[in-house]
């Protein structure tokens, strides 16, 4: 648990750095090198590749991979599973939509030719919520598995599709690094909320 704590100290912190940075326009000395270098080594194969996983993370991928997953867990009967998946990934949504409405910090033109999205930049919202999604899922999975060597391999395919799913929007122009940076930090500390209340919940059952 000190473990824990830990980590999302470390994580509040970071997700307070940046939002100062941003707030007061100094995060740009950050993001435009790393926006010219990850640009610079595009590439049509990559793109492609990249506008699919985006859209895995995005709404229209996510609801309905949702949907199949909790009526999974409630068929087998693991509600308490589906209760707090769904939890985790329609609060990161929120969380996500309110803290960009509050720091209202504009998109960056997208690379591509492509459409930017309504919605305002700071954090991520593809970063938070498959943060959120993908790692309640894997500790679901790996919490029946007896293998350790599995359990592993599970969290660490959970961390990469995380980890290309952000860099997917830095990629495409459609996030800054910063604001993906912002939406792990966020999911990491909402997961310890999420987490922390439902083992409250089960002492006092």
């Amino acid at each position: 648990m000190a473990r824990l704590w830990l980590v999302t100290a470390l994580a509040l912190i970071l997700f307070v750095w940046l939002a100062r940075e941003v707030t007061q326009g100094d995060a740009m000395r950050l993001d435009t090198p790393i926006r010219n270098a990850v640009h610079a080594r595009s590439s049509p194969p990559l793109t492609a590749m990249m506008r699919g996983v985006s859209l895995v993370g995005s709404e229209a991928g996510l609801v309905p991979l949702g949907a199949i997953l909790v009526w999974w867990l409630v068929a087998a009967k693991r509600r308490r599973a589906a209760v707090v998946f769904a939890v985790a990934a329609l609060g990161a949504e929120a969380l996500d939509q309110i803290m960009k409405l509050l720091f209202n910090r504009p998109r960056p033109e997208p690379f591509f030719g492509l459409a930017s999205p309504i919605t305002h930049s700071f954090p991520s919202g593809h970063a938070m919520v498959s943060c959120c999604f993908f790692g309640v899922l894997a500790a679901i999975l790996a919490a029946r598995e007896p293998s350790r060597l599995r359990r592993m391999a599970i969290f660490a395919a959970a961390a990469l599709l995380v980890a290309v799913m952000g860099f997917s929007r830095v990629y495409l122009g459609f996030h800054y690094p910063t604001d993906v940076l912002a939406g792990y930090a966020a999911a990491v500390v909402w997961l310890a909320v999420v987490r922390t209340v439902y083992l409250t919940a089960l002492s006092t059952a």
